[in-house]
Parts: structure tokens; C-alpha cells; sequence
């Protein structure tokens, strides 16, 4: 990665209420840890951690210069944030321009995305329980176990969403 264009990005489009090394460090952080923990590529966790960082929405050819990566892979890395609820792709008032920012509901959204996953999940569960009823009674027990754990996970996530949600609400009034 080339840090000079991230300095350069960065001063332009960030505050100054944190220095470089610190801003160069967070980002690299977030390429490993948040990354690798949601199952991302470093790519998008440093792209998260430049938005999450940027005060302003940022265009693709700022992100590109930021991350010092091709188009091809910031809109690839921008289109799985926009995916899994963290960043949001809008046109500004008068502009043909998408720019992209980090939601103010990110996690409210990764947590809406994970119960999406998870519902489609018991979705080919219902249908795998039904579809192998003929199977042998292993076969069939595999399949129920994978509903019961999905039906179990479902209900869990639509109750943890709320009861964030809820939190998060209060927080804001």
C-alpha cells in the first residue's frame, strides 16, 4: 500500500483531531481485525476504516487514491460494504456523482444483515428437512438439527435487532 497517497487522502478529506501514524495504524487495523472477523478481504476493512474516519462521503476516486487500489477493486470492496449494512451509496443534491459514507446505523445494519443471512439460511433448511424426508434417519437428523439451529439463531438475531435498535433510539433522543 502506498502511504503517501493515503497522507495526502487523508488530510484532505479527514479531520486533524488524530495524527497520520494514528490514522495509517486505525486503518490497518481495520484491514486485519474487521476484515478477517466478518469474513471480509483487508481491502474492505481498510476501506471501512477510511470511511468510518472520513467526515465527508467520498467518492470512488477517493477512495481508489486512499486505499492506493485499482477501480475495479474499491467498487468491488464498496459494493460488499453497501452489502452487509455498514456503507451507504447515495448521489448528493446536484451532483451525477455517487460518493459513499459510513451509515450512522452501521452496526444496526451489519446486524440486519446477519439475520438476512441467517434467515436464508433456515429458508434452505425448511426446504432440505422437506425435500429429504425420504432419506435415511442420519441424513433426515442432520437436516432437522440444521433447522432447529437456524430456527434457534433466526429468533435470537430479530430479538437482539430490537432490543439494539431500541438502545440505539434511546441513545439518540
Amino acid at each position: 500500500m502506498n502511504i503517501q497517497f493515503i497522507l495526502i487522502e487523508l488530510e484532505m478529506v479527514m479531520s486533524a483531531q488524530v495524527g497520520d501514524s494514528d490514522k495509517i495504524s486505525l486503518i490497518e487495523d481495520f484491514g486485519v481485525r474487521i476484515g478477517g472477523a466478518m469474513g471480509w478481504p483487508p481491502m474492505a476493512g481498510r476501506a471501512a476504516g477510511v470511511l468510518m474516519l472520513s467526515d465527508t462521503p467520498m467518492t470512488l476516486t477517493q477512495l481508489q487514491q486512499a486505499l492506493d487500489a485499482s477501480k475495479g477493486s474499491v467498487s468491488e470492496t464498496t459494493r460488499l460494504l453497501v452489502t452487509t449494512g455498514t456503507v451507504e451509496r447515495f448521489k448528493e443534491p446536484g451532483s451525477r456523482q455517487f460518493v459513499f459514507r459510513w451509515r450512522d446505523d452501521a452496526w444496526i445494519g451489519c446486524l440486519q444483515h446477519q439475520l438476512e443471512q441467517t434467515a436464508e439460511l433456515l429458508e434452505l433448511a425448511q426446504t432440505a428437512r422437506t425435500r429429504g424426508s425420504t432419506l435415511a434417519p442420519g441424513q433426515r437428523a442432520r437436516f432437522h438439527a440444521m433447522h432447529d439451529y437456524y430456527s434457534f439463531m433466526v429468533g435470537r438475531l430479530e430479538a437482539l435487532l430490537a432490543e439494539y435498535t431500541a438502545q440505539v433510539d434511546a441513545a439518540r433522543r
